[in-house]
């Protein structure tokens, strides 16, 4: 769906909830990672853009007067009143929490909310690993600034929103999805220091060149509390190599302290390691222009992540493996896992030209041989959060 008729959506069904037009429309972006996967909580480096997927947020001040957010969402059918004249608290339904968690945000930095009807649409998966819950925190915080006209630092807004996702979400995510969200800017993918929070646009404007995202519409669930457990095992590996975190070490570190190492420690430290060198090298090859260099940075990152750190699934492996078997004389450059891993998406870097063709010989050749039908859908680095003329 294009912005424009999101947003047509948006203010229809908001004038139908609430029988008054908006006055306020926010928009925030949804992310891709091109590359640079589970490296954040490492202090390392990762590379996403905003896609041109939004959640658009519409608002205007509560009609009946009270100290209260009306709520409501196009994927969800009930009204959801939030009480604002006290600190908000978590409560049901759960997908209100992001926003719950926003307005608390806001309140705590003495900040406060007026009464507000709002509505919330959506053309993010649900699911897919393209941050839907960050876009809706941010698109929430910019609809915020503009109601209570307090603008924020970029960072702070950013850090607000992840804050929210922690405690009112209850998912301890790291910071880039709510920075790409909020500094994402067209034509750049956006190189952030998840230690320092240092950012920098990498210019990505080829029109020669997109990424389709191909949603495998599965999610395997990892049982055994795995996220954790990898965590864990990075942090053990960094202690055993006497550095901070796995970014302080190299890959001569390692190999010396393989021995000392259970080597699925091991495996989970070389991908690490590995993964910070390969994002970092692809924003220079992407400045450079070296798209067949930015594609094998791309395939091993995913054989990294497959093998050494098993985040991967047969799902997502299909995909990367059609996306070779195409090539660069079919217009496939690279191709990946994007995200957590276990289902969700992969994201490819094709030519223009080929864009169509590459995306219906993958679907069609995916749903034969695992029996389901993918997403596929395009997108070039768009802008980050901002306020629509409504």
């Amino acid at each position: 769906m294009s912005l424009a008729n999101l947003v047509q959506k948006t203010k229809q069904q908001f004038t139908a909830s609430f029988n008054q037009a908006p006055r306020w429309l926010a928009a925030a972006p949804g992310r891709v990672n091109v590359i640079g996967e589970h490296t954040d909580y490492n202090d390392g480096f990762v590379l996403p853009m905003a896609i041109e997927n939004c959640t658009v947020a519409a608002a205007a001040p509560a009609r009946n007067g009270t100290c209260k957010m009306h709520l409501r969402s196009g994927e969800k059918p009930e009204m959801v009143e939030i009480p604002l004249q006290s600190r908000v608290a978590k409560g049901e339904p759960a997908w209100a929490n992001y926003v719950r968690g926003v307005v608390a945000g806001f309140q705590d930095l003495g900040i406060s909310v007026p009464g507000l009807d709002v509505f919330i649409e959506s053309d993010v998966p649900l699911g897919g690993g393209l941050s839907s819950s960050a876009s809706l925190e941010v698109a929430t915080a910019t609809l915020l600034e503009a109601v209570t006209g307090k603008k924020l630092d970029p960072v702070q807004k950013a850090l607000l929103c992840q804050k929210a996702e922690h405690e009112y979400a209850g998912m301890p995510c790291g910071i880039m999805d709510q920075f790409i969200s909020v500094m994402g800017k067209a034509g750049h993918l956006l190189l952030l220091d998840c230690r320092s929070r240092a950012t920098e646009l990498v210019p990505m404007s080829d029109p020669r060149l997109a990424f389709l995202i191909v949603n495998t519409n599965v999610k395997h669930e990892l049982t055994g509390g795995g996220y954790a457990r990898r965590r864990e095992q990075c942090y053990e590996a960094a202690r055993i190599l006497g550095v901070p975190m796995l970014r302080d070490a190299t890959m001569e570190m390692l190999q010396a302290a393989q021995s000392k190492m259970d080597p699925v420690v091991f495996r989970r430290a070389r991908h690490v390691i590995g993964e910070i060198a390969r994002t970092t090298r692809a924003a220079e090859e992407i400045k450079a222009g070296h798209w067949s260099a930015v594609g094998e940075l791309m395939y091993a990152s995913h054989t990294s992540l497959r093998d050494d750190y098993e985040v991967s699934c047969p799902e997502l492996d299909v995909v990367v493996q059609l996306a070779r078997e195409i090539g660069p004389d079919g217009g496939v450059i690279g191709c990946r896992m994007t995200g957590g891993g276990f289902g969700g998406c992969a994201v490819a870097l094709v030519k223009s030209d080929k864009l169509e063709a590459v995306s219906q010989f993958i679907a069609s050749s995916y749903q034969k041989r695992t029996g389901i039908q993918p997403a596929c859908f395009v997108s070039r680095p768009a802008d980050g959060a901002r306020m629509l003329p409504v």
